[in-house]
């Protein structure tokens, strides 16, 4: 009658040492994918069309579960993917070998840079707004009323009675009224005077052009709304 023995902790088959990590590295990278991909993702500020408010290379947390589908509403900053309307803002550039790799991999798990093209903006108009500038004072209005934007940097000179929009020639501060469609927003940067946001090719053009020089932004093209700026340490804040 066979007799059988218990195998002892020293004689149990153990997992190498390197393949252990390997799985470890797999399983945290993986859980990081699709924090990124699902829940909230790092971005880095491509631009300073949103300056001071955040700079260029500042990095910013993304909630992408904050409007479910829905619209945002005015005033919150969001990430979104720019479709064929604002592909004149990014520039083609070689890669190399490794950059190609890298951004393949930050397509794939989320982390790291991607070729995904992505904008930062504030959202002026919500659906249906009619958002136009400029008040009496040089203050953009939406629905008639002005906007109190203490965020603004670098805005373009306006002078009431001097160079304003009924001066010739006008502020180039000046467009609109602009309808936003009832299945789009309309967005701006703080540094108005840098930013190639939903109006800037409105600017300087008469009236009869500003029903059709605009471009929107589609919900589901938002990737979510900035809830943090996390890097530099020295000028951390939440939104």
């Amino acid at each position: 009658m066979a007799i059988l023995r218990r195998t002892s902790g020293d004689e149990r088959r153990h997992l190498p040492l390197w393949l252990l990590t390997l799985v470890n590295v797999v399983v945290a990278v993986a859980v990081v994918a699709l924090v990124q991909m699902f829940l909230v993702k790092l971005y880095s500020v491509p631009s300073g069309s949103m300056e001071t408010t955040l700079n260029v290379g500042d990095r910013i947390l993304v909630n992408r579960l904050a409007y479910g589908g829905g619209a945002p509403p005015s005033g919150d900053i969001v990430v979104f993917g720019a479709d064929a309307a604002w592909e004149q803002e990014f520039l083609a550039n070689e890669q190399d070998v490794a950059e190609r790799v890298l951004r393949g991999f930050g397509d794939l798990t989320g982390i790291g840079p991607s070729n995904e093209k992505f904008l930062v903006k504030r959202v002026i108009g919500a659906p249906g707004d009619t958002v136009e500038c400029c008040s009496p004072e040089g203050a953009v209005t939406v629905n008639g009323q002005a906007l109190a934007e203490d965020y603004l940097y670098e805005d373009f000179d306006f002078a009431p009675g001097t160079l304003d929009c009924a001066s010739t020639p006008a502020s180039f501060r000046c467009f609109g009224p602009i309808a936003v469609p009832e299945d789009k927003v309309l967005v701006l940067g703080d540094h108005r005077s840098t930013s190639s946001d939903s109006v800037a090719t409105c600017r300087g053009r008469d009236r009869e052009a500003q029903a059709t020089c605009a471009r929107f932004v589609s919900p589901p093209d938002v990737v979510g709304k900035v809830v943090l700026k996390a890097w530099p340490p020295s000028d951390w804040r939440a939104f």
